[in-house]
């Protein structure tokens, strides 16, 4: 049996019940085939694929907490610190009712290869919880806030693990959290990044995803012949990353025609207008059924259906494996050229594989969505020096570093005979830094 293989049936029998997990590894396993077959026996000889697949770290604990009505909630929490080969763990804290250790692990197998991607000093990992912010009180937000730092803190730091935001954790979130570890330790460092801009955050983190998602997806175009201008967009989710994926492709002259939450989706015949979306998502924290009651060009559907819109450029910006290979048919029967993932491993194998086999362009989530944890990188940057860039200067090293990512992952992919497969350029880019690092570094 391969190396490959032997690790991946490894990885599925250690981690039952995790198939998210083993759909991660999975797909950067089968990527690295040509890297690995170079010099299998040096890489089995020294356990590469199992240090690299199994997580240095992996933290499970309970968060009590009290509600309004004065009852006691008691909640899961992880944190699973991945690698830390070229970096202190980076990855965001998830709260969110469908999280469990294998999603948590997924994402932090993932994380080590966008990280590794940006080019920055900076390892992998993630952490949340099945804590539910939706529909909760401010007091009751903090409540659980304070009670998971209170066990988090013990194994986070500066130079050690610095977490951020993800699904449902957001600036208010984020607050509290720093706020309880600086009252737990004395220390005001930037053990966590997406900070409000009074307390150390960074201009343009807020953007970053979206913006970042938008700059790779341009590159990818600019270089096989196309250009964002002039065409029409699908974005799923209506969130943090869907929101200024939106602005920034409509500041690049696309039209983004839909925008979805967890209820339904919305097309508007006339482009998103994003002031509207933002009122709405951010400010009312409501339904997308008040974005279309408000504007009389936007249609409202219940459940599924983003991806069945005819367009030239899909972006999945809500959860993983939101776009299925029925999806992906209807896509590449209306013509899309092109596929870039805004969220963690939004687009299933199946679908993943169809979409490549027809000629659209794929752009993988580990590269395409690094916006956020490169910005987060500049905001540790600027902890560590007490200073502040501007907005224009963070943005323009953020589009620097997804040009560049673009160009690795292409680079790597032409290395190894897959030109035009970003998916296996992102696996192997990712994986040679760590590799590298790890090697250097001996058997730790």
């Amino acid at each position: 049996m391969a190396y490959v293989d032997e690790v991946y049936a490894r990885v599925v029998r250690e981690n039952p019940s995790q198939p998210e997990f083993h759909q991660a590894v999975r797909e950067v396993l089968d990527s690295l085939r040509p890297v690995i077959e170079r010099n299998e026996e040096k890489h089995r000889r020294e356990a590469l694929l199992e240090r690299i697949t199994m997580p240095e770290r992996q933290l499970l604990f309970r968060v009590p907490w009290v509600d309004d009505k004065g009852q006691v909630q008691v909640n899961n929490a992880y944190r699973v610190q991945f690698s830390s080969a070229i970096g202190p763990y980076k990855g965001g804290l998830r709260l969110h009712p469908s999280v469990n250790l294998g999603i948590i692990k997924f994402l932090g197998f993932e994380q080590v290869f966008k990280n590794s991607l940006t080019g920055l000093p900076i390892g992998g990992g993630k952490g949340g919880s099945d804590f539910d912010p939706k529909g909760k009180s401010d007091r009751e937000v903090m409540a659980f806030c304070q009670s998971f730092m209170t066990e988090l803190h013990k194994y986070i730091g500066a130079d050690v693990d610095v977490p951020a935001g993800d699904i449902g954790t957001g600036a208010r979130e984020i607050g509290y959290l720093y706020g309880q570890y600086k009252r737990l330790t004395g220390k005001y460092e930037g053990v966590l990044t997406g900070k409000g801009l009074t307390y150390g955050g960074s201009l343009a983190r807020t953007e970053a995803t979206g913006y970042g998602l938008l700059y790779l997806t341009e590159e990818m175009l600019r270089c096989n012949g196309h250009e964002m201008a002039g065409k029409t967009v699908v974005v799923s989710g209506a969130g943090n990353v869907a929101i200024y994926a939106v602005q920034k492709a409509q500041q690049l002259g696309a039209k983004v025609v839909t925008v979805s939450d967890s209820n339904g989706w919305v097309y508007d015949s006339e482009g998103i207008d994003v002031e509207l979306l933002r009122e709405v998502k951010e400010v009312r924290r409501a339904r997308l059924t008040e974005y279309a009651a408000a504007r009389p060009s936007a249609q409202y559907h219940e459940g599924r259906g983003v991806f069945r819109v005819a367009c030239d450029v899909a972006l999945p910006c809500a959860t993983q494996n939101e776009l299925d290979l029925e999806d992906a048919k209807a896509l590449v029967e209306h013509g899309c050229i092109a596929v870039a993932e805004g969220a963690n491993m939004p687009t299933t194998l199946e679908a993943t594989e169809y979409l490549m086999a027809h000629g659209v362009l794929f752009a993988p989530g580990k590269a395409a969505n690094a916006g956020g944890v490169a910005t987060s990188a500049l905001e540790m940057s600027q902890n560590s020096m007490r200073m502040s860039w501007t907005f224009e200067e963070v943005d323009r090293k953020l589009r620097d570093i997804m040009v560049g990512i673009f160009h690795s992952i292409d680079e790597a992919a032409k290395d190894y005979g897959v030109a035009g497969n970003y998916v296996a350029g992102a696996n192997i880019a990712g994986f040679l830094k760590v590799a590298n690092a790890m090697e250097a570094q001996g058997v730790v």
